[in-house]
């Protein structure tokens, strides 16, 4: 299976650059997995594909500004840090540019209150740094931190909540789950009403999920580990829909991964925490999963591998050449994908 084939022509002012003024107003299309028929909706629709007694997982996770600038003692250029990972305590993973000028032993400056110093290097030249600081450190981060936005959005964002899910709750990603970013408080109490019943798991979403496959072959890539929870009452919910014969509907690739990657180690569903690398793509048996809401994913991606895996690459590809030609936007702050 080559990365090629999961390639697609995408003009770039399809590229969303800013989130929909409401967020529910942006388009949905509707896709059987199975047939392949499609539908164009709007996000508020969802709720008209929902029954009763379904089960729509989330992911709570809240993106931190893990984007800093800062300086070398008694220099002047700039400096900029990316966290990646909080390892323990004060030492983090992180991503610096420029590298060379942050060698083993160096220190950056961000604040008064605010310093770091290279600890060790890393074979891919990621830096495990240690953090010095003077009161909250999530308080001084949230002050001197920008919102880490993908590169291939250029503008600036207006409001720094707009790259949060209206549910996001722990602290940990570097990435939005943007499948959620859609849903607003209105909506999701309007699911409820209808007596479909919301559970949570935490996945903090780091880079490695949307780092370019650069192999040529599909099952030579490898993916970069991230950290997951599901509680005890999101495990005994998942278990008893099943039992019930009612769906599992997954919000976004974070949550399918953590839920196949569960089920994957235990198998079962189950309370549960550690890291996963699990990678997803054409022949994998989905065990939990039942509907999927997602977004439209960038070309040769681990992402749009995962969704091909469970509708099938030719009916995903379609679809998204449909989608171009209708003028879908894409990516994170793009139109959404239902797929049945």
């Amino acid at each position: 299976m080559k990365t090629d084939d999961f390639d697609y022509n995408l003009p770039e002012e399809l590229i969303a650059q800013h989130p929909t003024e409401k967020r529910d107003y942006s388009r949905l299309m509707v896709v059987d997995r199975k047939t392949g028929k499609r539908e164009d909706k709007h996000f508020y629709d969802i709720i008209d594909y929902l029954n009763e007694g379904d089960l729509l997982v989330m992911n709570d996770t809240r993106v931190i500004p893990a984007r800093l600038f800062g300086h070398r003692p008694y220099k002047e250029e700039k400096i900029e840090v990316f966290l990646l990972e909080n390892i323990k305590d004060d030492f983090w993973e992180v991503l610096v540019r420029p590298g060379k000028k942050m060698q083993i032993g160096t220190e950056c400056i961000f604040s008064d209150k605010l310093r770091l110093k290279v600890i060790d290097i890393k074979e891919d030249g990621n830096r495990i740094v240690e953090f010095y600081y003077c009161g909250i450190f999530r308080e001084i981060l949230d002050g001197l931190g920008n919102m880490p936005l993908p590169p291939y959005i250029k503008e600036k964002l207006k409001d720094k909540e707009r790259y949060q899910t209206v549910y996001s709750k722990i602290p940990g990603s570097v990435a939005a789950p943007t499948a959620g970013l859609h849903f607003t408080k209105d909506l999701l109490e309007k699911i409820k009403n209808k007596g479909v019943n919301i559970a949570f798991i935490t996945l903090n979403v780091g880079l490695g999920t949307f780092r370019p496959v650069k192999v040529d072959d599909v099952k030579n890539h490898k993916m970069h580990s991230e950290h997951y929870s599901i509680s005890k009452e999101t495990a005994c919910l998942i278990n008893k829909t099943k039992k019930n014969n009612k769906r599992i509907i997954s919000t976004g690739t974070t949550t399918t991964r953590t839920l196949e990657s569960v089920y994957k180690k235990n198998n079962c569903i189950k309370e549960d925490s550690d890291f996963t690398d699990i990678f997803i793509y054409p022949g994998f048996d989905f065990k939990v999963i039942d509907c999927q809401i997602t977004n439209f994913h960038l070309p040769k991606s681990t992402l749009i591998m995962l969704v091909s895996a469970f509708a099938s690459r030719d009916i995903i590809l379609d679809a998204y050449n449909d989608a171009v030609a209708k003028k879908y936007r894409f990516f994170s702050f793009g139109d959404a994908m239902f797929l049945k």
